[in-house]
């Protein structure tokens, strides 16, 4: 594939400094207006038949060649993060508060890239259909896109995603077959009892006690009720109650976060949660509100499709450079969500490791995607597409 890597290469630089823009230009979920607009006009140009404003400012470009009834789904996302850069690039985010620390802006590059080629050299007979998403950070812009009609007006027999991984050398790609990304939900915990003066704790309900005790009894649900070779987190990341030393506050409130690789264990984690908590509040003579936010499922790629995609990474880089079954990953992607409707796999292309440029985690205010990925990325979406939409 030597050809083709060169072939994205030399047009790599084009993509660098469009990459580049955008990370200078970061818009947080939903207000990726002006990204989602130079999307939609780079496609245009490029002959896609274009449709903007899918789940708010998702852009879908969609190029048919031939009389092939397959239909192919590649997916990117264009959102940034509330976080103040401090990579120190030249390129670095003019908008304070806001940076692509996440690497949407070297996703957003890599996809319009492989667009380009394909549009102007591209092999293929079917339909290849470009998702460029917004709001993956916690917004849900997948489900947004999913309920404006996506999969409806576009129909994909399989999608595929990629995201960059520090940690991983350069170029490496790491894929696996099944559960691969958790599950997150978010709880309120609220305690209501009885406030006094903290000289006179026998005349009030103190939720600070309640919740001490709470917290404590969390941890239990990991290491007494899921099984030990599943996977879980419940960690407390917030506790908020009262102002003063004397004084014993009304109400206390915790906040959780929530992960699972099983769908099963995602579910037991909920029920022994407020199952637990309901329980300590009225050990303590405290009533207990819990209010449960579902947030995005556990990610699961699909068997054919992500042996599919392994090849496709093998053929590409050699077997040398890529990972058949990487490790269960803690974090949460709302690509799960497309996966739930559509077969497909979702996969890492590692951003660098040790020393290397790009092994900064992401969500750190010194992250910064690694450049040296838009020409090996945007290749592997061409070989992809083209394997995938072959003329049969």
């Amino acid at each position: 594939m030597t050809y083709l890597l060169d072939a994205l290469a030399a047009r790599a630089g084009e993509f660098i400094q469009l990459r580049r823009d955008i990370h200078q230009h970061p818009e947080l979920a939903f207000e990726e207006h002006r990204t989602s607009a130079l999307v939609a006009d780079k496609l245009q140009g490029w002959g896609y038949e274009v449709a903007r404003g899918i789940g708010g400012t998702g852009v879908v470009g969609r190029l048919v060649r031939g009389s092939g009834t397959r239909r192919l789904g590649l997916r990117a996302d264009m959102d940034a993060l509330p976080i103040d850069e401090a990579s120190g690039a030249e390129w670095t985010s003019r908008h304070p508060g806001v940076m692509h620390a996440c690497g949407h802006d070297g996703h957003t590059a890599m996809l319009l890239a492989a667009a380009r080629h394909l549009a102007e050299q591209g092999n293929f007979d079917g339909s290849l259909n470009l998702i460029f998403q917004p709001a993956e950070e916690g917004g849900g812009g997948a489900l947004r896109m999913m309920d404006d009609g996506l999969f409806e007006r576009f129909p994909c027999d399989a999608v595929f995603a990629m995201h960059n991984m520090p940690g991983y050398p350069q170029g490496h790609f790491v894929l696996r077959e099944g559960a691969f990304m958790a599950s997150s939900d978010y709880a309120t915990v609220t305690l209501h009892g009885v406030g006094g003066h903290g000289a006179l704790p026998h005349r009030t309900a103190d939720p600070i006690v309640a919740a001490a005790s709470i917290v404590l009894a969390l941890q239990t649900v990991v290491s007494r009720n899921v099984d030990p070779l599943q996977m879980a987190v419940v960690t407390v990341g917030a506790i908020h109650s009262g102002k003063a030393n004397n004084v014993i506050p009304a109400s206390a409130t915790l906040e959780l976060s929530v992960r699972a690789l099983d769908r099963e264990v995602r579910q037991l984690v909920e029920q022994r949660v407020k199952a637990l908590v309901a329980a300590q509040a009225e050990s303590f003579g405290v009533r207990a509100e819990v209010d449960w936010r579902p947030g995005y499922a556990v990610l699961v790629n699909t068997p054919q499709e992500t042996a599919f995609a392994r090849d496709i990474a093998t053929e590409l880089v050699g077997a040398d450079k890529v990972v058949p079954q990487g490790r269960q990953v803690s974090g949460s992607e709302d690509f799960a969500f497309m996966l739930e409707r559509v077969p497909g796999s979702y996969l890492f292309i590692g951003n660098g490791a040790g020393d290397d440029a790009g092994a900064c985690m992401v969500h750190n205010p010194g992250y910064d995607f690694n450049d040296g990925n838009v020409a090996i990325g945007s290749a592997y979406w061409v070989l992809l597409a083209e394997r995938f939409l072959a003329a049969r």
